[in-house]
């Protein structure tokens, strides 16, 4: 936190955080996984790059590097002894600054929080509504940032779609048009092609919906970026949320309708297995998205003498995870 490793007791912030009152901060969330080289952060360079885009959109500047905050980010990890699955997320927001709007001369502040993580969803398919609220977007927030303050919008839907018995919603764009779920990007199948809304649909340009992209092309699947209507939802073959937390996650319901067979179709399937592979480390031709926390080079990772948390934490309560909250400290000289 702040360039220094801090305990999670101590890893606090004051009552007047601009971020508490007006969701001035952006945010991301990047998974950590085991693999045949031990735990390597999955596309790490790409989520630190989206974080520096967000703040550079809402004019917040981030006092350090890319390099730095991805440094940060196994060094996080290497000091905690984390060995199995994680989740990480960097959080940048301005501090204290009175009550003014004006965020200009609030200064900004960056940590780093990391703890044991498995599955996001514990189905193997949801049941899903289209919610009753719509997507915020542009022209009145930059979608395309990660930003605090979008998601209050999200939790509405979320909230809604609990409410009435649903695993999570669909939000449609002003326009009325499939924009993405409450966390993640939506993809359906039809006629085995694959088709996920357009940016300009209001959704975040999410780093596993381009790892799918880029999956689809290597594997001869056809996948199409295109405005969706909501009827199509109820006529497709197949759909599937992606994203960094819930991965590819089969809907197998919306607005109670049956998708398909009402089970993850073979698409589906064949993504979802891709997809484990690559993060893993089982498929060799993506390691370069494949950032070890312990390299060969720099195997006596000096950690601290009675590390909190290790990697048999399986508390997940927020009470319970032991902070992996940290500050990274700039090295000195050139």
């Amino acid at each position: 936190m702040n360039g220094e490793f801090v305990e999670w007791e101590r890893a606090n912030v004051p009552i007047l955080t601009h971020a508490l009152h007006y969701g001035t901060a952006v945010f991301e969330g990047a998974r950590a996984y085991k693999t045949r080289n031990g735990l390597s952060v999955f596309r790490l360079r790409e989520h630190i790059r989206r974080l520096k885009a967000s703040a550079h959109a809402y004019l917040m500047d981030l006092p350090y590097s890319e390099s730095e905050l991805c440094q940060a980010t196994t060094a996080l990890l290497a000091k905690n002894e984390t060995h199995e699955s994680a989740y990480i997320r960097p959080i940048a927001f301005k501090a204290v600054g009175g009550i003014n709007l004006d965020f200009t001369e609030v200064p900004t502040w960056v940590a780093i929080v990391a703890f044991p993580y498995n599955k996001y969803y514990q189905k193997e398919g949801l049941d899903v509504c289209v919610s009753s609220w719509r997507k915020t977007g542009e022209p009145s927030v930059p979608s395309l940032a990660k930003a605090s303050g979008h998601y209050i919008n999200a939790v509405l839907a979320k909230v809604e779609a609990a409410q009435n018995g649903f695993d999570e919603a669909i939000l449609l764009d002003h326009r009325g048009l499939v924009s993405e779920g409450t966390g993640e990007n939506i993809f359906i199948v039809k006629h085995e092609t694959l088709h996920t809304p357009p940016l300009s649909a209001g959704i975040l340009e999410g780093v596993t919906r381009d790892t799918l992209r880029i999956i689809a092309d290597d594997h001869s699947l056809k996948l199409q970026e295109r405005d969706i209507a909501r009827s199509e939802l109820y006529s497709c073959d197949e759909a599937f949320f992606t994203g960094t937390a819930v991965e590819i996650s089969p809907i197998l319901s919306i607005d109670k309708r049956k998708i398909g067979e009402g089970r993850p179709g073979p698409v589906t399937r064949q993504v979802q297995k891709l997809y484990s592979e690559i993060v893993t480390g089982e498929d060799g031709r993506y390691d370069h998205w494949l950032t070890r926390v312990y390299p060969e080079a720099s195997s006596k990772v000096t950690v601290a003498h009675n590390p909190v948390g290790s990697q048999h934490d399986t508390d997940m309560t927020p009470g319970n995870w032991q902070l992996r909250f940290w500050e990274w400290t700039r090295p000195q000289g050139p």
